[in-house]
């Protein structure tokens, strides 16, 4: 079969931006080295001089040390384009910091009015009006029942409270199934009322 997966291309999360403040970090570095090696000659030039001034050779040393001289101007011009280039790419670099600062604001204020929206002052004080009303109908329940029932009809209801509780204590205890069999009818019969009245309870 000839069946062939597409493999999905992945998106670069590498933008314009990046490409940027890496190439000039990248022409950066190499002014550096560029710095290192004239700086590493001037030093050659500067003892060759010397040495050419001991053997007596005063015009080659002094052409010597004006070749020095030019590239020691530019050096002083590689660190102004290397003080450049590092001035550029700090301000690129925290631009794209102020990009995602201003990205990460523009999300919040989004969520924010959602949140807004949905809670807005109508909403909250309609729910908080349906609320009071809810607890206010309860309490003028509780007060009708309170004004109807007397401190009799109280004692009437803990009474039944405690019957209640008794009779629910009962049905956990159920009757003892004795070891030995009973040895007369009347003893037969005991046991099942006692069954009876247990199933009757729990009904």
């Amino acid at each position: 079969m000839g069946i062939f997966f597409s493999k999905r291309k992945k998106i670069s999360r590498i933008t314009d931006h990046d490409k940027t403040i890496l190439e000039l970090k990248i022409q950066r570095d190499n002014l550096k080295k560029y710095q290192l090696r004239i700086e590493a000659i001037l030093e050659n030039d500067r003892n060759l001089a010397k040495r050419l001034l001991t053997e007596g050779k005063k015009d080659r040393a002094k052409l010597l040390l004006r070749k020095k001289r030019f590239q020691e101007q530019l050096l002083e011009q590689t660190d102004g384009q290397l003080e450049n280039l590092e001035k550029l790419t700090q301000d690129l670099e925290f631009a794209q910091i102020e990009i995602k600062v201003v990205e990460g604001l523009k999300i919040g204020n989004i969520a924010l009015k959602k949140i807004n929206d949905t809670l807005n002052i109508q909403n909250i004080e309609q729910i908080l009006e349906e609320t009071r009303e809810g607890v206010e109908k309860q309490n003028e329940i509780n007060d009708l029942i309170s004004g109807v029932l007397n401190d009799n009809d109280e004692q009437a209801i803990e009474l039944e409270l405690s019957q209640l509780i008794d009779q629910n204590s009962e049905i956990l205890e159920l009757p003892e199934i004795p070891n030995e069999e009973p040895a007369t009818d009347q003893l037969k019969k005991e046991i099942k009322e006692k069954t009876k009245k247990s199933i009757l309870v729990e009904v």
